[in-house]
């Protein structure tokens, strides 16, 4: 249930956040085009959009890292496995779960030195430039990110401990659409 949620609210966030900075840059575009429309100009070249750059880029940067361990999550990573998978069973196995070790401490260590990061930021009143939010919530997304990451990155290697699996995406699925359903519904008269 725990799982369920926390997965939840993951694809949430990055769905969000997608949607949110999709949205910002489509009215900051607008309002760059609109300004230059006689008609309208006098309206629209009041608002102020400085700020829309910066937060949509501060979202993409929690949207990636979000996104990363999503991608761990369901197997979407794009990973070079050839050789791996020319290996005997057994020894394949064995460099599977090591490189998902590797990742989870790697992804520990960015995780503990960016809460370190965020601790000793906190402490200081740095703001960023157009919005004035505090710099330590922007970079929250480096150990929460990378936190979730690990945690998925362990997941999979226990997952995988037990049944040998690996997270598979298949690119030719879409979520809420069967397969052979729409075979049958959408050939050709």
């Amino acid at each position: 249930m725990l799982m369920k949620i926390l997965d939840r609210l993951e694809e949430t966030l990055i769905a969000s956040l997608m949607a949110a900075a999709t949205l910002v840059i489509f009215v900051a575009v607008m309002h760059r085009y609109l300004s230059g429309v006689a008609v309208i100009q006098d309206y629209v070249i009041h608002w102020n959009l400085a700020w829309a750059q910066e937060v949509c880029i501060y979202m993409f940067v929690w949207m990636a890292k979000f996104g990363a361990a999503y991608g761990v999550r369901t197997g979407i990573h794009v990973g070079v496995d050839v050789v791996i998978n020319r290996l005997r069973p057994d020894i394949r196995g064995r460099f599977v779960i090591f490189g998902l070790l590797a990742g989870a401490l790697f992804t520990g260590v960015v995780g503990s030195l960016g809460a370190n990061f965020v601790y000793h930021i906190a402490l200081t009143e740095q703001v960023s430039a157009d919005l004035e939010m505090p710099m330590w919530l922007v970079y929250l997304a480096i150990p929460l990110g990378s936190f979730l990451m690990c945690f998925r990155f362990l997941q999979v290697a226990w997952t995988f401990i037990r049944t040998g699996e690996l997270p598979h995406h298949d690119h030719a699925q879409v979520d809420g659409i069967d397969p052979v359903e729409a075979a049958n519904e959408g050939g050709p008269a």
